[in-house]
């Protein structure tokens, strides 16, 4: 089923808050075992779709930075959260990242993509940047939370961003937004293909 693209180009930080929040209502499975690690790339490898994302621990110093802490890989059901800050960025793990028949959909992923290359090298495979294709149906916002806005009518909260992802454990409210964050990209890029494009004006 078509819609048709009656998608705004631009939306207010004013506009977007007033609209309901979206949270991921499936489950949310932590990886902070090595052990772990094979049966999540197990049930991963198994889809054709999957949502991406990573946070890393907020720096309030400037000159200081912080390794990728935490990689997010999600299905329609279930999101992953590999806590990178614990467990190897495993060669199962980057089976995934470089498979060109598994489609990964994130936003800004060359910064996350960049961040995960300096724990461990690979060719990354099937990335596809909402960021890049959004402007296809005349849409000129770039974050998240506006891309949601904008596409779903609804709105991602970034409350949990600047909390510490290298924390002994990660809160629910973290897991939440960890995982909404990776999931929601999946939701975009699937409405998305259900409406047709922006025709260029010449």
């Amino acid at each position: 089923m078509t819609t048709v693209n009656n998608f705004i180009d631009k939306i207010s930080n004013e506009q977007t808050a007033l609209l309901p929040a979206i949270e991921f209502r499936g489950e949310i499975r932590i990886v902070d075992q090595e052990r772990d690690i094979a049966a999540a790339c197990k049930h991963l490898a198994g889809e054709t779709l999957l949502g991406f994302d990573t946070e890393t621990r907020p720096s309030f110093r400037q000159g200081v930075t912080f390794r990728v802490s935490l990689l997010q890989l999600s299905t329609r059901e279930v999101c992953y959260l590999f806590r990178l800050n614990r467990i190897p960025l495993d060669k199962a793990i980057l089976k995934i990242l470089e498979d060109r028949k598994i489609l990964k959909i994130g936003a800004d992923v060359a910064g996350d993509l960049r961040s995960l290359r300096q724990i461990r090298h690979f060719r990354d495979g099937g990335f596809v940047d909402l960021q890049a294709i959004a402007p296809e149906w005349g849409i000129e916002e770039k974050s998240l939370r506006k891309l949601s806005a904008i596409v779903l009518g609804q709105r991602v909260s970034k409350a949990q961003r600047l909390s510490n992802w290298e924390a002994a454990t990660l809160t629910d409210k973290q897991q939440l937004y960890a995982a909404t964050d990776a999931w929601v990209c999946t939701r975009i890029y699937d409405r998305l293909l259900r409406v047709p494009k922006k025709p260029i004006r010449k």
